[in-house]
């Protein structure tokens, strides 16, 4: 599998790929990117390159069906294209995800449900005529396929990220801000997300029945701060990626964990795929016009789906039912308080998410019980379960908490973004990545936590 994070992306695949690529004139560029996309994918996924080329070709040839058709898809035959696309799309995404979930020997293919939810997304703009132009075969397979975003989005979409008029100007400023955000999503990843992983490890090696409260609650936060650093990580890379490339920036992180409520949350975190179950399942569902049972039922059926996307083990679910309770919760019953009073929506997204990414985190219910019994200890053993193993962790583990508790926040993030120009954090980054690449060097490097999904 060739990784971002890895030395065969970093000196082989990615430096000779640019030199290809523009070395190659502007418009021969789309041939380069897609064979370039489907080695990177190749690499790392073998065979199961055939089968997202097979689905690229056939979402092609049907999405012309479907472009020919008037707004609002008035041909019948034309519908059948679009109904038959998603019975692919949608019926191979839940094929391979039971698969994946009944046998242990069946491995889902890389990305699958990332490059999935936009041949999905495609096939609804041409149907509902937002696509205005007629797309061409390569920028058709290389909005499918393209090596930064197929194994684990962000789910861009056609219209926001130049396809549409064909915006692939690249310019010294945009590749110098592709090279920032690259390096500042590699540092995540390799020198916060990465150790950060290894806290859990270290908890589940202890037994969650073993552990005390306080490092039990030291977990469910750093596990919530690891996941952040290593999908925020991904993101930046992939977006600085584009940029090199000449393609919008795609924002999938708004800074969540400073958001007012756990709506607002989601709103913030991994925005793109928020976005997608809002404008392809939600509001096609009604969304909230058709009054309050309806809007809660609407919501039920996301937040299921969500849990589902992620894997069909018990705990997915569980967390996907957990959420759509938590937003019901705020969106009905305290609402108003929340507006009225912002520190309480903080307090419910400081509180609570951590605590559903326990539910994500751990398969079995029975281990789930159990860690739940040691952050809430009223029914079981107590809180003076191995005391004193809180202090031996935050000992170690205190300065990438804090370190990854201020990116948390817009101000410092924000502060590295508008410097980016400046000499000091030009250097800053440099040692950054010297850094990670000795990092990855002598550890073997992890892979990205979303690649299962």
């Amino acid at each position: 599998m060739v990784l971002f994070n890895s030395l065969t992306f970093l000196f082989r695949f990615f430096p000779v790929f640019l030199i290809v690529y523009f070395i190659t004139p502007a418009r021969f560029r789309e041939v380069v990117l897609f064979f370039g996309s489907i080695i990177f994918y190749a690499m790392g996924a073998g065979r199961m390159a055939i089968l997202l080329t097979a689905l690229t070709i056939v979402n092609y040839i049907l999405g012309q069906m479907v472009f020919s058709a008037d707004k609002g898809g008035a041909k019948a035959s034309n519908k059948r294209a679009f109904y038959l696309a998603i019975l692919i799309d949608a019926g191979s995404l839940i094929l391979f995800k039971v698969l994946s979930g009944l046998s242990r020997g069946f491995m889902l293919p890389l990305g699958f449900s990332f490059y999935l939810f936009k041949m999905i997304s495609y096939q609804a703009d041409l149907f509902r005529g937002e696509i205005t132009r007629r797309p061409d075969i390569m920028d058709t397979v290389v909005y499918f396929t393209m090596f930064p975003q197929v194994t684990q989005g962000p789910i861009m979409r056609w219209n926001n990220v130049g396809f549409e008029k064909r915006e692939r100007t690249v310019t010294p400023k945009a590749f110098s801000d592709g090279l920032f955000f690259f390096v500042l999503g590699l540092g995540m990843k390799v020198l916060l997300a990465d150790p950060l992983s290894t806290l859990w490890n270290e908890i589940e090696k202890i037994g969650f029945e073993s552990i005390s409260t306080p490092l039990a609650w030291m977990g469910a936060v750093g596990y919530s701060l690891r996941l952040y650093m290593d999908f925020w990580g991904y993101s930046l890379m992939a977006a600085g990626i584009g940029l090199m490339l000449g393609f919008h920036f795609v924002v999938n992180f708004l800074h969540p964990y400073w958001a007012c409520g756990i709506a607002d949350f989601y709103r913030r975190w991994h925005a793109t795929l928020g976005a997608w179950f809002r404008d392809y399942v939600y509001i096609p569902l009604g969304g909230n016009r058709k009054g309050k049972l309806r809007t809660i039922f609407n919501l039920l059926v996301v937040w299921l789906l969500t849990g589902l996307w992620h894997g069909i083990t018990p705990n997915f679910v569980l967390w996907g039912f957990v959420l759509f309770l938590l937003i019901i919760w705020e969106k009905f019953v305290v609402g108003g308080l929340i507006s009225a009073f912002p520190l309480l929506g903080h307090l419910h997204v400081w509180f609570f998410i951590p605590l559903t990414w326990v539910i994500f985190a751990i398969p079995n219910l029975k281990d789930l019980r159990i860690y739940f019994e040691r952050l809430f200890p009223f029914f079981g053993s107590g809180i003076n379960v191995n005391t004193g193993d809180f202090m031996k962790q935050i000992m170690i583990y205190w300065p990438l908490l804090l370190v990854s508790l201020l990116l948390c926040t817009p101000h410092w993030y924000r502060l590295i973004v508008k410097n980016r120009t400046r000499m000091p954090v030009i250097l800053i980054l440099t040692a950054v990545f010297w850094i990670c690449v000795y990092r990855i060097v002598i550890s073997e490097s992890n892979p990205f936590m979303y690649f299962s999904f």
